[in-house]
């Protein structure tokens, strides 16, 4: 679960500092565009980031549904 918080918490910050290094990068030296390999790298682990958070959404959405389904037919119907 904290590796699905930290996941969650790169999803908002990764792009934070990616627009960061890009403003460094675009002040300091404007034809040497060393940004994107950072931007790269950044990606990658965003997507793994994005894969991860679906998993767990997925995961606590079908326990969801098994709990409630079992609830269900624990109930008996009544017409």
């Amino acid at each position: 679960m904290i590796k699905t918080l930290r996941a969650l918490k790169f999803l908002v910050v990764g792009p934070m500092i990616l627009v960061l290094l890009f403003v460094i990068n675009w002040m300091t030296s404007p034809g040497d565009w060393w940004v994107q390999w950072a931007a790269l790298g950044i990606g990658i682990a965003w997507v793994i980031s994005l894969f991860r958070v679906i998993f767990a959404i997925v995961v606590a959405g079908g326990l969801a549904a098994l709990i409630v389904g079992l609830k269900n037919r624990a109930t008996p119907m009544r017409f």
